[in-house]
């Protein structure tokens, strides 16, 4: 028999015993004598009965059992998490425990490990994004840019900012909040109509020496890769920063950001195999030009050596506000996603340049397949002319509707796209779609056929 009475609670009842012997009570309840009676709840909580481990696993599967999840229904949902193949080596490493249960490197002797692996992970999103510096990741890409938006605000003494509607949703709503807290205004900038991409006149107009940056995403909410090359003097000419959110596997095959003029790039590192959990967590990266690296938020990572010329790890810069004063951090951000930015660094280090650029190949060709196929069927449109990386929009024909469909295709089997029209009203009856590296023509292909059979 087990020397206490719950498996997963080490602590007998001796343990109890002697510790309330210790600190001079006699009960648990006499550590409550302080608080009044009349304010202690004395009912019975709303909870079950206690399980024994063989019900709680069999209550766990049947909750499991809810889910509908990828390993089950052909996924085309991205919008902004997505179904990429995940290396079989990421969830090895990231479950060893030296990295699994791993904390906040404060001791750089004891987390050698730690550091190097973060090191490793800045390394690549700077070589990715062909930025100076990186920092050791973000909670994930939305606050990431939010973070860029201040940090933008911060160095040009500005308190305005030209936001692209091409930005993800949940995005904006984040970055609403923060610059409504700090008295920032943010300006809305559309996108061309039938184009997709933003609306560069309306940029140009809107642009002035009292705007501290210019937020573009790209490849943008809607699957169109925006014209950086354009945006970079529009943004520049007046002094204003450029800051850019990318999907880094697009990356792949795009010219990256830092070649374009982008002075902060950020965006979130789920699609470097990194699971998509429902809807996180997930891993932000955030990097940026030299001159804005004292300014950036978290911490840096840094290669040294030690007294006798060893290669070392040690935390190179830390302004955040329980290292430094208050008034001089740069953000109050308290931690990062350090385990998620090792298995990203995995993703690319074992991908090389030449699998990066050939998954990211795959998404566009299979994206364009897609898109051609369902467009191919009477009374589908694509209503958006950009060039896109591995998402479209689709136009449903008149009297269907995207919940309707959807309905549908999960019967089927499948996952079916986003809903755009809550979110861009002005693209009723449209649906965003999604194709990454792992759909196959026949599974395509069956999206496109019973889309058609919905609209007979």
């Amino acid at each position: 028999m087990l020397p206490y009475r719950h498996r997963y609670i080490p602590m007998t009842a001796q343990d109890e015993a002697e510790m309330l012997q210790a600190i001079g009570v006699a009960s648990i309840d006499e550590l409550f004598h302080d608080i009044p009676a009349s304010v202690r709840f004395n009912g019975q909580l709303p909870v079950s009965e206690p399980l024994d481990e063989y019900a709680l696993w069999s209550h766990m599967r049947e909750l499991a059992a809810r889910n509908c999840d990828t390993t089950r229904l052909i996924s085309f949902l991205g919008a902004g998490i997505y179904d990429h193949h995940i290396p079989a080596v990421i969830g090895h490493v990231l479950s060893r425990s030296e990295f699994y249960t791993a904390y906040t490197p404060y001791q750089p002797e004891i987390s050698q490990g730690e550091l190097q692996a973060i090191f490793e992970f800045q390394s690549y999103i700077c070589e990715l994004t062909q930025m100076a510096v990186a920092n050791a990741s973000m909670y994930d890409g939305a606050t990431a840019l939010a973070e860029a938006g201040l940090l933008a605000c911060g160095t040009t003494k500005r308190k305005r900012l030209a936001v692209s509607r091409g930005i993800h949703p949940e995005a904006r709503h984040i970055l609403a909040t923060t610059a409504q807290a700090l008295g920032i205004e943010l300006i809305e900038i559309g996108l061309a109509a039938g184009v997709g991409t933003t609306d560069l006149e309306q940029l140009s107009d809107v642009v002035d020496d009292t705007v501290a940056a210019v937020l573009i995403q790209s490849p943008n909410f809607l699957g169109c890769i925006e014209a950086l090359a354009s945006i970079e003097p529009l943004a520049h000419h007046c002094g204003a920063l450029l800051v850019v959110s990318a999907n880094p596997l697009s990356l792949g095959v795009l010219e990256p950001p830092g070649c374009l003029g982008a002075d902060i790039v950020v965006g979130d590192a789920q699609p470097l195999g990194l699971h998509q959990s429902f809807g996180g967590p997930t891993c932000g990266f955030f990097a940026v030009a030299e001159p804005l690296m004292r300014r950036m938020p978290g911490r840096i990572v840094g290669q040294t050596v030690d007294r006798d010329g060893k290669r070392g790890f040690v935390l190179t810069l830390q302004a955040r506000e329980q290292h430094i004063r208050r008034e001089k951090a740069t953000s109050n951000i308290c931690s990062n996603q350090a385990l998620l930015a090792l298995g990203a660094a995995v993703y690319l280090s074992i991908m090389g340049r030449t699998g990066l650029q050939a998954t990211a190949a795959l998404n566009v060709r299979k994206a364009r397949y897609a898109a051609s196929a369902i467009a191919a069927r009477p009374g589908f449109k694509l209503p958006l002319s950009a060039p896109a990386f591995n998402e479209f929009v689709v136009q449903l024909p008149e009297g269907l509707t995207c919940t309707a469909v959807n309905d549908q295709l999960m019967g089927d089997g499948i996952l079916g796209g986003y809903s755009l029209e809550a979110d861009y009203p002005e693209l009723p009856g449209c649906m965003l779609i999604a194709v990454t590296e792992k759909r196959t023509q026949s599974e395509i292909d069956r999206l496109a056929a019973r889309l058609e059979e919905y609209a007979v």
